[in-house]
C-alpha cells in the first residue's frame, strides 16, 4: 500500500466526524482529564503556522491521556468580541457578526485540517448571545454582592443591608472606598428605599466610579493597556490620551491577598507568577497626613513603605491628575501647569511607568508642611506619580530613591542626609547594617526597627496618619465605548432628581446587542449604542450605553465548555462537580496581568458563590513560545532596482557578457545594494522561483536577473516575527497539502522545547517526512506488500520496544515533545536495523505514535487488525524486565565535542554502536550532511565522530 499522507488526512477526518469519535460525556466511572487551550479570537488573516504550536501540543496530551484511561474534555471555541471586527464594521458597514462568523468558520476548517481530537460539539462563542447571557448574569451576580472582610469572602448585599438595619455601620468591614460616611441604624431606618439603595452602591464589587482611562477619540472608545503602544492605538495607530471618566469598575482589589496566596497552589512558571505578584503589589507601610501651608482645612494623604525616611522629605509630588492639584496651583503657576497636564494625558499609565530615564515636573507654588519635622516642602506635580496608585501622591526622599534623587538633582531641590553613614537607605531596610539615623528628630540614633516602630506609633497617637497594607493593584475598568461587546445588563430610573443603575431582571437575559445604522458614537459623542431607535428597558428607562470589555467572556469560558447547550444555568451542578478545574492550560505569557488575572478573580468570586468547586481554575499552566518565521529577501540595486543579484553573487563582479545583457559596465553601475523582503511562499531553500517572483507583483514583470554559478538565484534569509508585512507568514493549510498533517504536527514539536521561541524554516522539514515514510515500510515494502508477522520479539526487540515506551512516556509526562520525537526516530532506526516487522512491537509502538500521527497510526492500525479507532486503545505498558539487560550508556562526540548520548546493549557489536551513533537525529543534525572520515569507538566509554 502506498503511503499518501494527504489521503490518508481526509478519510481519518472525515470518519473521526462520522463517528464522533472524540465526542465525550461525563462517564462517572472514569477519572476526568481537562485539557484547555486559551481560545483564539477569529481574525480575518486565519492561522498562521505559528499559531497551532500550543494547540498541537495540547492535543498530544489530550490523546496521550484519553490512551491513558482519562475521561478528556479538549473543547475550542472562539473569543469572537473584540475592536478589530467593530473597525472592520466601521470601514466597510458590515455587521461584526457577519464577518466574525465567516473568519470563524475560517478557523474551524483549518483546524479540522491539523485533525486535532477537539470535541465541536461544545464549541462556544463568546459574541453569542447564549453565551452571553451568563456572562451579564455572573456581572448580576457581581453587582449583587459586597465583600465581607471579616468572612473574607463575597455575600450577597442583603446581608449588607441587615446590618446596617442592626447596627448601622458600626462593625461593616467591607472593602469600599474608606471615605464612606457612617451612619447608625436609625439613621438608616430613616432613609427612603432610594436612598439606602444608593448607598449599597458604593459597596458592590461592580460599581460606577470616576477612573483615569485610556481615551481614544479618534476609535471614540476606551483601550486597554495592552491596546496602546507608545501613545498610539495599536489597530489604526490613532492618538489616545488619558481621560478621567464615569466608568464601570470591577472591585478585584477585594481579591488581592487570595489572588496572591493562590499563586502558591498552582503549578505554573515561576516567572508568570512573579508578573502577577509584581502587579498585585503587596506592601506594608503607612498613610501620613501632610498639612497645606495657609489651609487648615484640607491635607495631602501620603502612602509610604519607609515612614522611617520622613524627616528626608524635600519636596512632594503628586500625581498630574490628583483632586487637589487645581486648588493648589497658584496664579503665577496656572498656565504652566495647565499646559503640562494637557501634555501628560496623551501618555499612558503604562508609558509613564516604564519611562524611568524622562524627568518632567512642574512646581504647583503651594507648600506642605511635613508632620514630624514641621519643614515647609514644595508640592510639585510629575508624571511619574500616578492617581490610581497609592494615594496619589509621594513624600520625596532624594537620599532613599533613585527617581527622587533623579528628580532634585534636574530641578535642583534639596537632599537631606539621614543616615550617619552613606550607605543607601534601602539597605537599612533588612535592619542587618549599624547604621543610624541623623538629623531625623525624635528617631536619632536609632536603628530602622526601632525608628519603624517609634514613627508608626507616634501617627496613631497624634492623628497624622496610620499603619497600612496597600496594593499596587486597582480596580479594573468593565467599560468600553464601543458596540461589539456584550452588553451591560442595567438600566438608569431618576427619583428625586438621583439617577441610578438598576440591573434587569434575570429572566430577560440576554440583554441582545439593538440594530444601529452605524458602528460610531453619536453626534453628541454617546457610545454606538446610542445609535439605537427604541431601545429601552420596559419602553421607559435608559440602557447602560456601554458594553463590557473583551476580558468578559473569557474569564469564565471553561465552565461553558462542561455544558455548552444548558439554558437553565451555565454549567449544571452535576458537570461542573464532574468536571471541576482545567487539569492543563495552554496559552501565551502575554495574558499574565490581564486573562490569567481576572478568570482567577471570577472564579475566586464563583467559589464564594458556591457554584465553583475550587478556587483556582488552572491547575497547570503552559507558556508556547512563539514561533517565528524565516524571512526571505532579495537583492538590488539602488540605480538599476529592476536588477536583481543573487545573494552569492552580491559581493563579486558580473561577468562580460552579464554586463552585456544587463546594459551596465560593472557592479558599480548597479548603486547600493540592499536588500527587500520577498515572499517566502515563492522561495524553496533559499532558491527564489523566477516565474512565480516575476508574477509576484506588476512591477517585477521587467526584472533581470544575476544568477549563481549553478544558474540559480539565491535568496538570504533572517529569523523575524512572522508577520504579513515581511512577507514570511506561512499558512499551515499549504504545508499540510505539501506533507500532511502528521508531518506538520510532528515537525512543530521537532523544533524544540514546547515553552521556547523558535524559527518556521521547511529546509529541516524533511527528516520528519524521511521518519514517518521510514515507519510506513516497518508495515509495507516499497511495492505495497504487507510485511508484519505475528511472530514473538526477541531480547534485543523488546529493549528497543521498552526503552522507546519508558522514554515517551516520561517525556509526554513533562511535555518534553521534541525528545519525543527523536526517540521515535531512534526506535524506527533500531527496528529497521534488525529487520523487526513483528505485530507485538509495532501495534505498541503505534499507540505510542499515534497522539503525534493520528492519521497515520490510525490507519496502521486498521492494518494490522486494531480493534476500533486507535485513539480509543490503551497505552502500552512498560516491562523494566526488558531492561535488565546490561546496557551501556555513550556520549557521542563530533571532533571531541559532545552531542549527543547513545543508549545501547552491553553486548552490541562495533558496527552495530557505529551504526547507532549515526543514526541518531542530533548526529545527524549536527553533522549537517558532513561526511565522517573516522569513527572512534572507546568499549563502554565514548564515541567520536571525526569530520
Amino acid at each position: 500500500m502506498e503511503f499518501n499522507p494527504r489521503q490518508l488526512d481526509l478519510k481519518w477526518q472525515k470518519k473521526w466526524k462520522d463517528d464522533q469519535t472524540y465526542r465525550v460525556d461525563i462517564q462517572h466511572d472514569r477519572p476526568k482529564y481537562y485539557v484547555l487551550d486559551m481560545f483564539p479570537y477569529p481574525s480575518g488573516a486565519g492561522l498562521h503556522v505559528g499559531h497551532p504550536l500550543g494547540y498541537i501540543a495540547s492535543d498530544i496530551f489530550a490523546r496521550y491521556k484519553r490512551l491513558r484511561g482519562y475521561n478528556v474534555l479538549h473543547p475550542m471555541g472562539f473569543d469572537s468580541f473584540g475592536l478589530p471586527a467593530e473597525q472592520y464594521a466601521i470601514e466597510t458597514g458590515q455587521h461584526p457578526a457577519a464577518t466574525t462568523e465567516v473568519n470563524a468558520r475560517k478557523y474551524i476548517e483549518q483546524l479540522q485540517n491539523i485533525g486535532f481530537s477537539f470535541d465541536w460539539a461544545r464549541e462556544v462563542r463568546t459574541s453569542n448571545p447564549d453565551f452571553y447571557k451568563w456572562t451579564q448574569w455572573i456581572f448580576g451576580e457581581l453587582f449583587g454582592c459586597w465583600y465581607n472582610r471579616d468572612t473574607d469572602r463575597a455575600e450577597p448585599i442583603e446581608t449588607l443591608t441587615a446590618t446596617f438595619a442592626a447596627n448601622g455601620t458600626d462593625g461593616v468591614n467591607a472593602v469600599c472606598d474608606q471615605n464612606l460616611m457612617a451612619f447608625s441604624a436609625a439613621d438608616w431606618s430613616a432613609m427612603t428605599p432610594a436612598r439606602q439603595y444608593e448607598i449599597t452602591l458604593d459597596y458592590r464589587l461592580t460599581y460606577l466610579a470616576f477612573a483615569v482611562v485610556n481615551w481614544c477619540p479618534a476609535l471614540g472608545t476606551v483601550l486597554a493597556n495592552d491596546e496602546v503602544k507608545d501613545g498610539v492605538s495599536e489597530r489604526g495607530g490613532h492618538p489616545v490620551e488619558q481621560k478621567k471618566m464615569r466608568q464601570w469598575m470591577m472591585r478585584i482589589t477585594a481579591y488581592a491577598d487570595r489572588l496572591l496566596s493562590g499563586l502558591d497552589t498552582v503549578d505554573w512558571s515561576e516567572a508568570i507568577k512573579e508578573q502577577q505578584r509584581n502587579w498585585i503589589g503587596r506592601s506594608v507601610g503607612a498613610e501620613v497626613l501632610f498639612g497645606i501651608e495657609g489651609r487648615e482645612d484640607t491635607k495631602i494623604t501620603v502612602y509610604t513603605t519607609r515612614v522611617d525616611t520622613i524627616f528626608g522629605v524635600s519636596f512632594m509630588v503628586l500625581a498630574p491628575e490628583h483632586e487637589l492639584v487645581s486648588s493648589l496651583t497658584t496664579d503665577e503657576q496656572r498656565t504652566e501647569i495647565d499646559a503640562y497636564i494637557a501634555r501628560v494625558s496623551r501618555r499612558t499609565e503604562r508609558d509613564r511607568m516604564t519611562d524611568a530615564k524622562a524627568i518632567s515636573g512642574v512646581f504647583t507654588g503651594s507648600y506642605c508642611i511635613n508632620p514630624f519635622s514641621g519643614e515647609r516642602v514644595q508640592i510639585w506635580i510629575a508624571d511619574y506619580v500616578l492617581a490610581g496608585y497609592g494615594t496619589g501622591a509621594v513624600m520625596a526622599v532624594p537620599s532613599g530613591d533613585q527617581r527622587d534623587w533623579n528628580f532634585a538633582k534636574h530641578f535642583n531641590l534639596p537632599i537631606i542626609q539621614i543616615l550617619d553613614s552613606q550607605q543607601d537607605v534601602d539597605t537599612q531596610a533588612d535592619n542587618t547594617k549599624e547604621g543610624r539615623y541623623v538629623n531625623s528628630g525624635i528617631i536619632n540614633g536609632m536603628t530602622y526597627k526601632e525608628a519603624t516602630e517609634t514613627l508608626l506609633a507616634h501617627l496613631e497617637i497624634a492623628n497624622i496618619g496610620r499603619a497600612k497594607t496597600q496594593y499596587r493593584i486597582r480596580d479594573a475598568v468593565f467599560s468600553r465605548q464601543r458596540y461589539w461587546g456584550e452588553p451591560v445588563p442595567v438600566y438608569f430610573k431618576t427619583a428625586a432628581g438621583v439617577t441610578l443603575p438598576y440591573l434587569v431582571e434575570k429572566e430577560t437575559l440576554p440583554l441582545v446587542l439593538p440594530a444601529i445604522d452605524k458602528y460610531l458614537p453619536t453626534a453628541s459623542g454617546e457610545p454606538p449604542l446610542g445609535r439605537a431607535d427604541d431601545w429601552k428597558y420596559h419602553d421607559t428607562f435608559d440602557y447602560e450605553l456601554s458594553t463590557m470589555p473583551g476580558w468578559a467572556g473569557s474569564s469564565w469560558y471553561w465552565y461553558r465548555y462542561m455544558d455548552p447547550n444548558n439554558d437553565q444555568v451555565f454549567a449544571s451542578k452535576e458537570a461542573i462537580d464532574y468536571w471541576q478545574d482545567v487539569d492543563l492550560y495552554l496559552g501565551g505569557s502575554e495574558h499574565a496581568t490581564g486573562h490569567l488575572l481576572y478568570s482567577r478573580f471570577w472564579n475566586k468570586f464563583l467559589k464564594d458563590r458556591g457554584i465553583a468547586p475550587v478556587e483556582e481554575p488552572f491547575k497547570k499552566l503552559i507558556n508556547q513560545g512563539m514561533i517565528q518565521g524565516v524571512s526571505s529577501f532579495v537583492h538590488r540595486g539602488a540605480d538599476r532596482p529592476n536588477i536583481y543579484i543573487s545573494a552569492d553573487r552580491v559581493n563579486s563582479e558580473l561577468t562580460p557578457e552579464e554586463c552585456l545583457f544587463l546594459g551596465v559596465e560593472s557592479m558599480a553601475d548597479l548603486g547600493t545594494i540592499s536588500a527587500f523582503h520577498v515572499d517566502v511562499n515563492i522561495v524553496e531553500n533559499d532558491i527564489l522561483a523566477i516565474d512565480s517572483f516575476i508574477n509576484w507583483r506588476e512591477a517585477n514583470q521587467h526584472a533581470q536577473f544575476v544568477m549563481s554559478a549553478d544558474g540559480k538565484y539565491r535568496c538570504s534569509s533572517a529569523v523575524e516575527k512572522m508577520s504579513k508585512s515581511k512577507y514570511n507568514v506561512v499558512n499551515p493549510d499549504d504545508v499540510i497539502a505539501k506533507y500532511g498533517a502528521d508531518v506538520f504536527r510532528m515537525y512543530e514539536m521537532f523544533l524544540g522545547p514546547i515553552e521556547q521561541a523558535k524559527p518556521w524554516d521547511t529546509r529541516s522539514i524533511d527528516g520528519v517526512v524521511k521518519f514517518l515514510r521510514r515507519a510506513w515500510s516497518l508495515f509495507y515494502n516499497e511495492n505495497g506488500q504487507y510485511l508484519v508477522t505475528d511472530e514473538e520479539l526477541t531480547a534485543e526487540e523488546n529493549f528497543a520496544l521498552h526503552t522507546t515506551l519508558k522514554k515517551i512516556t516520561e517525556d509526554i509526562e513533562r511535555f518534553s515533545f521534541n525528545t519525543c520525537v527523536s526517540a521515535f526516530m531512534v526506535c524506527v532506526n533500531e527496528l529497521k536495523r534488525l529487520q523487526c516487522n513483528k505485530k507485538a512491537a509495532l501495534a505498541d509502538l503505534l499507540v505510542c505514535l499515534a497522539p503525534f500521527a493520528p492519521h497515520t497510526t490510525e490507519e496502521l492500525w486498521l492494518a494490522i487488525g486494531g480493534t476500533g479507532s486507535i485513539h480509543h486503545a490503551a497505552w502500552p505498558v512498560f516491562n523494566p524486565a526488558f531492561l535488565a539487560q546490561n546496557t551501556v550508556e555513550y556520549p557521542v562526540s563530533i571532533n571531541g565535542k559532545k552531542r549527543a548520548d547513545l543508549t545501547i546493549a552491553a553486548d552490541a557489536t562495533v558496527a552495530d554502536i557505529e551504526a547507532a551513533a549515526l543514526a541518531l537525529p542530533l548526529v545527524q543534525k549536527w553533522l549537517d550532511g558532513a561526511a565522517v572520515k573516522k569513527v572512534v569507538i572507546v568499549p563502554k566509554r565514548m564515541v567520536n565522530l571525526v569530520v
